[in-house]
């Protein structure tokens, strides 16, 4: 017993160095590998009882330990889509070979770092096949939290555009129009909207003088809008009176509408009022009462002083980029940056506890624990 126990020894502690070099020796090779964690191997002695009298070996076993929750160093690089975890947490990702099924089914693996490149089907992917998921945005950018993880896409034939909401309008109207005499000849201007398809429309305005048959000037003018998309219909009906006082002459005093007239409301502190266009209401900017901004009646010369409105037409799209938030940015050539997709980060009460895998993938076990999601700007 005595001469077997210890020829059982001898093997079981060639066997065990044989694992600790092992592990030695993959440390070394992926010394230049990013994202690995390095693996250890512990030692324990094993006692067999024994009679008395006599002393049976009972030899050394191994256990490997790859030590997941390791911090790495971190790398800088060009490429915007490069990822990489400080501290806690972990990257959502698949396999390429899994993309194809549907989304509800797609596995989940764990990795801490990766070089994702878009591929020729617009999958954000490492050059080994290993896929980002994230959330899905809504068209606003916030997350679509009805929806679960699913492989990053990002087209890259993409286009965007974003419609007209707000249009501020600033013209000067010639207050020598509204004197007795004169012709009243309507003041025309066309301005420019984009619609849900990132068509160009536009809004005719027209400011028609009110003409006093004797003095004073009336000081007044009809402003009626129409709409191009539905055809010039009328969508917006104003009577707009400026005010002659020393102290505000050429300022708003009132603006009114005539019973039915089309429209919303004139709002007298904030300025605005809204019309309705074929995709949608636009707020129309044209300065508050007394204020001077927007709309103005001065001298005799009809001319746009400020003129600018949101929106935009249809873009390319150009580049992608993931911030620290986590959050996949598509960037238009024409000056639009929209989210796309957000990147959570998974975290588990024992990291150690993970299943190792090829190409620097984890998978939870029991050990692990179970794991949950975070937006990235939390922190861990």
């Amino acid at each position: 017993m005595t001469i077997s126990s210890s020829l059982n020894a001898g093997v079981a502690g060639l066997s065990v160095n044989a694992t600790r070099l092992a592990t030695i020796s993959d440390n070394i090779a992926n010394a230049g590998t990013y994202g690995y964690k390095r693996a250890e191997a512990d030692f324990a002695s094993m006692v067999i009882s024994s009679a008395q009298g006599t002393y049976s070996a009972g030899g050394v076993r191994v256990t490997t330990t790859r030590l997941i929750d390791e911090p790495g160093a971190l790398v800088t690089t060009s490429n915007s889509t490069d990822l990489a975890v400080r501290g806690r947490g972990f990257l959502p990702v698949t396999t390429e070979a899994e993309v194809g099924v549907t989304a509800s089914e797609v596995p989940l693996y764990l990795t801490t770092t990766g070089s994702f490149r878009t591929d020729a089907d617009g999958f954000l992917r490492t050059s080994t096949g290993v896929t980002l998921m994230g959330w899905p945005a809504d068209p606003d950018g916030t997350r679509d939290t009805a929806a679960g993880l699913e492989p990053v896409r990002v087209n890259v034939n993409q286009f965007t555009s974003e419609p007209t909401t707000q249009i501020s309008l600033g013209v000067n109207l010639p207050g020598t129009d509204t004197e007795p005499g004169s012709a009243g000849t309507a003041r025309e201007l066309s301005i420019e909207y984009f619609d849900n398809l990132g068509t160009s429309q536009s809004i005719e305005t027209t400011f028609t003088p009110t003409v006093p048959a004797a003095t004073p000037a009336s000081h007044e003018w009809n402003l009626v809008m129409t709409d191009s998309a539905q055809g010039g219909a009328v969508v917006g009906e104003y009577t707009i009176v400026f005010d002659d006082s020393r102290g505000s002459g050429g300022t708003i005093a009132s603006v009114s509408q005539p019973v039915g007239g089309a429209g919303g409301a004139y709002n007298n502190t904030a300025g605005t009022f809204t019309v309705n266009v074929a995709g949608g209401p636009i707020e129309f900017d044209i300065g508050a009462v007394g204020t001077g901004a927007g709309l103005t009646q001065l001298s005799d010369n009809f001319a746009p002083t400020a003129i600018s409105k949101d929106g935009s037409p249809v873009g390319n799209l150009t580049s992608v980029e993931i911030d620290s938030n986590g959050f996949l940015s598509a960037n238009f050539d024409i000056g639009i940056t929209r989210t796309v997709y957000q990147i959570p980060l998974i975290d588990l009460p024992n990291p150690n506890g993970l299943k190792a895998l090829d190409d620097q993938l984890y998978t939870p076990t029991a050990e692990s624990g179970t794991f949950f999601l975070s937006d990235a700007a939390d922190g861990h």
